[in-house]
Order: structure tokens, then sequence, then C-alpha cells
């Protein structure tokens, strides 16, 4: 599947759209400096590259509406999901078939519409929970886009035209009017928090808005009186833009490589905010360690340890925010191999950071 500059055009019926359960943002002090909350904020949803996301479906437990229609449903969700591997970023997904195992868990459900959490918030949904849902048919050409659009949310990525930089001036009866009926039906307050709540600034990455994104909802005519370009409605090419492709590559960079890292020996990190550095650790004894940060910057540190060859998550922590460092503390052991990944938001004011384990 093509899903950059492709030709995934919306048909011209009214389809439904997306509605993304609502969370509620950072909370951050308001004398934090706004490139410090901006930082914060757009980080909370991103994953630390490299990571492996598996994704499993709903077969009929814990409820039957969840479960599939058939193998062609699921065949455009991986595909969907290949599509984003492919272009190419940092970030892997593998499908798994006990939902124990997922953090993505999908449904089906025809009655539900389709929607996904934003990047890790999928993690605060109980393990009995789908995290994404698709309530139409997904073998349409505007069924790829849904998926593709879905996973996009579970990368990280809100809807874009809920920039606050969009410069959209919504005639707001007319989008109660139209999205309270079919096919969407939405209440009163998911129109707001779909469409017309704009995201704060400093929740979004950049200063411009990209109605090409495939985070971009198709608007008819009649919705939209600012920009005049966009009062005769607002049609995405249902495909992944060129600016999503940076926005992701630079979030999730191909091909990132571990250093050694030996314990009690400090090792710098030189990064810019959105970078990440990743560590090898063969640890010299079997014991309990502790691995932290130093200096005044917000990181994301994570640990895995590889077992048969693919990574398992041991230990992560967020110090965003807070007068802290990020500190993990795990039994490792001789003869095994893990792997530290530390992720830079906001390099504070002296822009010095440092990893260190002992």
């Amino acid at each position: 599947m093509d899903m950059v500059g492709g030709d995934l055009l919306t048909s011209p019926e009214r389809n439904p759209h997306c509605s993304t359960p609502p969370q509620p943002p950072l909370q951050l002090p308001a004398t934090m400096p706004i490139d410090r909350q901006r930082a914060l904020m757009v980080g909370a949803s991103k994953w630390v590259n490299g990571t492996v996301l598996s994704y499993a479906f709903f077969d009929s437990d814990p409820n039957p509406a969840w479960a599939p229609a058939d193998e062609a449903q699921k065949d455009v969700v991986r595909e969907s999901f290949e599509a984003w591997k492919d272009l190419p970023i940092g970030l892997d997904f593998k499908e798994v078939d006990d939902l124990a195992e997922a953090e993505v868990r999908i449904g089906f459900d025809q009655s539900d519409g389709s929607w996904s959490y934003i990047g890790r918030d999928i993690l605060k949904a109980a393990a009995n929970e789908r995290t994404m849902n698709y309530g139409w048919d997904l073998t349409t050409t505007y069924g790829h886009t849904t998926a593709l659009h879905e996973i996009g949310h579970t990368l990280g990525m809100p809807h874009e035209h809920q920039s606050p930089f969009s410069g959209i001036v919504w005639e707001e009866d007319a989008v109660y009017s139209t999205f309270s009926e079919p096919p969407n039906s939405w209440s009163r307050q998911m129109i707001e928090s779909n469409i017309l709540d704009k995201l704060a600034p400093a929740q979004v990455e950049g200063s411009s808005w990209d109605p090409s994104s495939i985070m971009e909802y198709e608007f008819e005519a009649g919705l939209i009186s600012e920009p005049a370009e966009f009062q005769e409605g607002i049609h995405p090419p249902g495909a992944v833009s060129e600016l999503d492709v940076d926005w992701m590559t630079t979030w999730y960079p191909a091909g990132q490589t571990a250093t050694t890292l030996d314990p009690l020996n400090s090792s710098p990190l030189r990064l810019e905010p959105k970078q990440q550095a990743d560590f090898a650790i063969s640890p010299p004894s079997s014991r309990g360690y502790e691995i932290g940060t130093f200096g005044s910057g917000d990181t994301v540190a994570v640990l895995f340890e590889k077992v048969d060859g693919e990574l398992r998550y041991l230990a992560g922590d967020d110090d965003g925010g807070e007068d802290r460092n990020a500190r993990l503390k795990a039994k490792l052991f001789q003869g095994r191999e893990y792997v530290l990944r530390v992720r830079l938001n906001w390099a504070g004011p002296s822009g010095a950071t440092a990893v260190m384990y002992w």
C-alpha cells in the first residue's frame, strides 16, 4: 500500500469520523517556561524509539461485539502497521495471539465508531479493554485511510484540525447539526472534544497546520468560514503526508545503534530535545542495580532485557516536569544482555545531562 502522497481519495458520500476518547492533558505548573511545557506535553505521548509495540485482535472475549468480522478486516490493519514501519521509522510492530501480551488491543465493534487512544495513553487502559476500535468496513478505500489514521494516534499523533495554528473558524451551528446526525450521531461533548476544541499551543509541535495530514478529517462544505479557501470543505488525500513523515522520522529515526555502558562510568548525553541515546549493558555480576540520569533536563529512561533475540520491557521512568532525575532499579544477571534507552525531552538550563548505572 502506497501511503505517502497516494490516491487514497475519500468517497463523496458523508463518511463517519474517528472519535478519539478524551484524555486530560499533562498538568504542569503555570509558571513553567513555555518551551519546557511544550517539550513535556508533546513528548508525553511518544514512545522511546526502538519500542516493539505488540498488537492483538479480540476474538470473542470479554465482549463478542469486539470480535472482527473476518480476516480481511485484520489484514487491512496488518498492512497499515507495515506501511507505517516502512516509512521507515524506528518503531516495530508485532502481532501476538495473547491479549495479555499486547499493548495495542484492537476491537471491531460496529456500533462504537473508530477510535484509538493517543500514544502512551494506551498504557492507561485496563488489560482486558480495547485501546483501538474499528467501527466500519476497512476493506474500502476510506477504510484503509481509517486504519492508517488510528495507528497514527497510537504512535502519538493528535487530530490535525485541532491545531491552534490552523486558523479554522467554524460554523458551529452547522458543525453541531452535521455531526449529531448519522453516520456519526455524536453528542455535543464528542463534537467539541473531537472537532471544535483547540489543543493548547504547548500540546503541538511546530507552528503550522497540515491539511493534507493523515490525521486530518474530511469536512464537507459549509462547516468552515475561515480560512476562505476551505469554505468548500477540507478533502485530505487519505494518505500519510510529507509533513507526517517528517514528524514521525524525527521522533522515531530508523537505524539507531547502541553504545556500551559500563558500570560506574558516567556517560554524557549529547542530545538535542527529542533525540535519544541507546546503551548496551552486560552486567559483570548478578545483583540489584540502579540506573539513573543526571542533570537538570527532563528525560525518559526505559530498560529492556534481550530474551530469545527480542527485547522485553523491565522498567521505565519519566522525570518530566519533576524536580528529580529518572531512576530505575532492577536485578540484572551476569551473562544476559540489556538495552537502556534514554530520550531527552527538555535539555534544562545547562543543557548537560548524563547517565550511569551502579
